[in-house]
């Protein structure tokens, strides 16, 4: 089944946070958000913005799971579990690293990177963010599941400034 779809530009970094932060001011404990998109497409950048929202510290050092696969974050309103899947070797390797625990508690958000390589294993009530470069910004696909459908319209409010 195909979820609906809302399409932005974000002409700048700026334009990024503030739909970071929106997703902030809106998110619930047991959400999770997927990001996807090329490298360099700004999904790392996109994390970071929204876990200083969550936290309320725009000076909270954030730095890539790339390596470690996750980051955990728990001074904000809600924890924050960071995924970066770019590096994952086998899908066997998401019980490794906690993925699969996280997805089944829902005290915290999960940012997933690169969710297409979990192979199927993102939630069905995850929402998607597709970032693609477009020009000096980017744009954003969010496919909107059942449980974000309501939230969305504030959050698109909000990230047009």
């Amino acid at each position: 089944m195909e979820l609906p779809a809302i399409s932005l530009d974000l002409p700048d970094e700026a334009a990024t946070v503030r739909l970071a932060a929106a997703m902030a001011a809106v998110v619930r404990p047991g959400d999770t958000i997927a990001l996807s998109g090329d490298l360099g497409a700004g999904k790392t950048s996109f994390a970071r913005a929204f876990i200083r929202a969550l936290a309320a510290d725009p000076r909270l050092e954030v730095p890539s799971p790339t390596f470690t696969f996750v980051q955990t974050y728990g001074d904000g309103r809600i924890p924050v579990r960071h995924f970066d899947l770019y590096r994952l070797a086998a899908v066997a390797d998401l019980e490794e690293i906690g993925f699969t625990d996280d997805l089944a508690a829902a005290e915290s958000v999960t940012l997933v990177e690169w969710p297409e390589r979990a192979d199927g294993m993102m939630p069905r009530g995850a929402l998607g963010l597709r970032l693609d470069m477009a020009g000096p910004g980017r744009t954003v696909r969010l496919d909107v599941p059942e449980a974000w459908q309501k939230r969305i319209a504030a959050v698109v409010k909000s990230a047009a400034g």
